[in-house]
């Protein structure tokens, strides 16, 4: 089986240098090979390049989304798998193979793809002890300043360690007394103390054990071993479930607490989540915000 070359450079072509250095040996050493293994024994068919065709796009289309989102594909986990395919419902099999791939390349872990999203969360944080959590990040000065301040992202607005560790001080911004946070289309009022916590952590000097870099640019709240560079996901969703903050339960735990308040089309604006996954977190707590959401922006309270 031969899938045609001038498709695929066709497909590349315009698209980041990085796309295409991960496309291309998915698609000649994955998909290929796995085509003329399964070649072998039965007659190809046209729908088989079909559905080669499909992977790529829709691979290509996840590396796409992720850069929207700050993130490489070595950042992919669990959580952002689940928020792509809640936005892009039944789109799980298409990326399956990619995610295969990656993974067997160990440039990710092992993660799954299902056909059909869950519809309901399996890992939920009581309320209560989201709240005491919270307390403890937002209090306990005993914590590393960087668990306290992503701890309390995480549980306020379900931020996850993959979008918290790429802000910088340029994503805050000042209004007279009050400070707000860039996350979506629309800044999001911060309490006090976690901007104290992110203010905090950006003007701090640099530590010992980090490599400098001559470069100016924005500081990073959560930089890694390059001072210029933000602290790996994996690194940070260890540090905070090292003390007691598990990732996915506190985000789900966040989520739901949001949607059973505020429209979800506010929750979707404020915090750059797409509506879809909105919608969902607002049905599984009992609140259908739809009509709302498809109201027209001015009507809805949201400038454009």
């Amino acid at each position: 089986m031969a899938l045609s070359g001038s498709w695929l450079e066709h497909t590349l072509d315009g698209r980041p240098a990085s796309h295409a250095a991960l496309a291309r040996p998915f698609v000649h050493w994955f998909l290929l090979h796995r085509a003329r293994r399964r070649a072998s024994s039965r007659r190809h068919t046209v729908s088989s390049e079909t559905r080669i065709r499909h992977e790529v796009r829709s691979a290509l289309a996840l590396m796409t989304w992720l850069d929207e989102q700050a993130c490489r594909v070595e950042d992919l986990d669990q959580d952002l798998i689940d928020r792509r395919l809640d936005e892009r419902p039944g789109r799980g099999a298409l990326i399956r193979s990619f995610l295969i791939w990656t993974a067997a390349r160990k440039l990710t872990p092992r993660l799954n793809a299902p056909r059909h999203v869950q519809q309901e969360p399996d890992d939920l944080l009581p309320e209560d002890e989201r709240w005491r959590l919270l307390k403890r990040c937002l209090t306990d000065e005993t914590l590393p300043r960087d668990v306290r301040a992503a701890g309390g992202l995480l549980l306020l607005f379900g931020l996850t360690t993959a979008r918290s560790r790429h802000l910088t001080d340029e994503d805050l911004e000042e209004r007279g007394s009050d400070t707000y946070l860039r996350l979506g289309r629309h800044p999001l009022p911060l309490p006090p103390q976690p901007a104290v916590l992110l203010h905090g952590l950006a003007e701090r000097p640099m530590a010992k054990t980090m490599i400098p870099h001559s470069r100016t640019g924005p500081r990073l709240p959560f930089p890694g071993r390059l001072s210029d560079q933000p602290i790996r996901r994996d690194t940070l969703t260890a540090k905070l479930a090292h003390h007691g903050i598990g990732a996915r339960p506190a985000r789900n735990a966040a989520l739901a607490g949001l949607a059973n308040e505020p429209p979800a089309a506010i929750i979707a604006g404020f915090l750059g989540m797409h509506p879809n996954t909105a919608v969902r977190w607002s049905r599984f707590v009992g609140s259908d915000w739809t009509d709302y959401i498809k109201a027209r922006p001015e009507d809805a309270g949201i400038k454009e």
